[in-house]
C-alpha cells in the first residue's frame, strides 16, 4: 500500500517540489518531487538508469553470456506465499556457478564474474520467479590469471541447480517439502530449465541488456491496448512459440497481478556474485569495460536535465520566453 500511494501521488505539486527562475525575464517554473517508489514507471526508469550505469562499472572487458534459471510450475507457490524464499534462488544460482568454476582448477581457483536479476513476472502478468544472470566466459585466478570458458555444461547447470534450490528449500521448509521435491526430482529428470542465450554478448551488449532488464517494469504501457472502466485488455508474445496473444482482465484482477510483483521493503532485487561481489586488489588490475577515466561522463547522463534532453530532445531548464537557462529559486516540501 506504501508504494502505491507514493505511485498515485508521484509529481503532485502538493508534495513539494523546485522552483527554478530566469534571471534575464523573471518566467518561473515549478518542478514537483518524485515518489521514488519501485512500482512507479517513471521512477522505475529512473532507478534502472542509475543501478545500470553503477553496474557496467564493474563489467570486466569480456564476452558475457545471459542465462535464465527457471524453476517447476509446482514450487512457483511456496515463493509467492513466502518472499523470503526468493533468497533461496540467489543462493542456489549462486552455488551452482562458483562451484563450476571452482572444479576446472582447485588450486588456481578460477573465479567468475556474475550478475543475477531477479523477476517475479512472466509476459502473461503471472507469478513467474526466475533468475536473469550474466555471467562471465572466463574467471580470474587467485594468481592474477585470466582463464576464458567457452563450453558451458548446460547438463550440469541444469541438474546442480535443482538440487541446490531443492536443498535450501527444504532447509526453509522443513520436512513437509519432501515429498514436493522427491515430485520435483521425478518429473526433472534432467533438472530444472537453464536457458542461454545461443548469442555470445560484448561489452556493449551486456550493457544494454542490463538496460533492459534492471529496472524493467512488469508492464510496459505499450503493451495496454484498451481500458473501458471496468477491464483491461494488453497483449504479449506467448514465449514458448511467439505467438501474438490478446487477454481481456477485470480491472481489479489486472491490478491484482500487477501489485504481487511489488518486492518486499530493502528486498534486493540485483545481487553480484565472484568478480562482481568482492573488493581485491588483485581484481583492479582487470581490463575494464568502461574506464575511470570515463565514468563521471557515464554518470553525468543520468542528472534531471540531461537525462530529459537526451531522452525528449529538450532542455527543460530552457527559459521558454528568452531562451536563457533557468536557475535554482528554492524547494519546497511538504508541510
Amino acid at each position: 500500500m506504501e508504494n502505491i500511494d507514493k505511485m498515485l501521488g508521484c509529481g503532485d505539486p502538493s508534495f513539494g517540489g523546485a522552483m527554478y527562475a530566469c534571471t534575464y525575464c523573471g518566467n518561473f517554473k515549478f518542478v514537483p518531487f518524485r515518489c521514488h517508489s519501485r512500482f512507479c514507471p517513471t521512477c522505475s526508469n529512473k532507478y534502472a538508469m542509475e543501478r545500470t550505469t553503477s553496474m557496467t562499472f564493474k563489467l570486466v572487458h569480456v564476452t558475457h553470456w545471459h542465462c535464465v534459471f527457471t524453476i517447476d510450475e509446482n514450487l512457483r507457490d511456496f515463493f509467492l506465499h513466502d518472499r523470503s524464499l526468493l533468497r533461496s534462488l540467489f543462493h542456489a544460482v549462486n552455488s551452482v556457478i562458483s562451484r563450476m568454476f571452482f572444479t576446472m582448477n582447485i588450486s588456481k581457483n578460477f573465479t567468475p564474474g556474475f550478475i543475477m536479476i531477479l523477476h517475479t513476472f512472466g509476459r502473461d502478468l503471472k507469478w513467474n520467479s526466475h533468475i536473469h544472470c550474466l555471467l562471465s566466459e572466463g574467471g580470474f585466478s587467485d594468481d592474477g590469471f585470466w582463464r576464458h570458458v567457452k563450453h558451458f555444461n548446460y547438463h550440469y547447470l541444469r541438474n546442480a541447480f535443482r538440487t541446490a534450490l531443492l536443498n535450501e528449500m527444504e532447509s526453509k521448509i522443513g520436512p513437509s517439502f519432501k515429498k514436493v521435491k522427491s515430485k520435483c526430482y521425478s518429473e526433472h529428470k534432467q533438472g530444472f530449465y537453464v536457458y542461454a542465450k545461443p548469442n555470445l554478448c560484448g561489452p556493449k551488449i551486456v550493457i544494454k541488456y542490463i538496460g533492459r532488464y534492471l529496472g524493467r517494469p512488469v508492464i510496459a504501457a505499450s503493451r495496454i491496448d484498451n481500458y473501458d472502466g471496468d477491464t483491461v485488455t494488453f497483449h504479449y508474445n506467448r514465449h514458448e512459440d511467439n505467438k501474438y496473444i490478446e487477454e481481456t482482465l477485470h480491472s481489479i484482477e489486472f491490478i491484482k497481478r500487477l501489485i504481487r510483483h511489488i518486492p518486499e521493503k530493502h528486498f534486493k532485487m540485483i545481487r553480484y556474485g565472484g568478480l562482481y561481489a568482492r573488493h581485491r586488489k588483485t581484481d583492479e588490475n582487470l581490463y575494464r569495460a568502461i574506464s575511470k577515466s570515463k565514468q563521471r561522463f557515464y554518470r553525468s547522463f543520468n542528472q534531471w536535465r540531461i537525462a530529459i534532453l537526451s531522452s525528449f530532445d529538450y532542455d527543460p531548464l530552457e527559459c521558454p520566453n528568452c531562451k536563457h537557462k533557468m536557475r535554482l529559486l528554492e524547494l519546497y516540501y511538504h508541510h
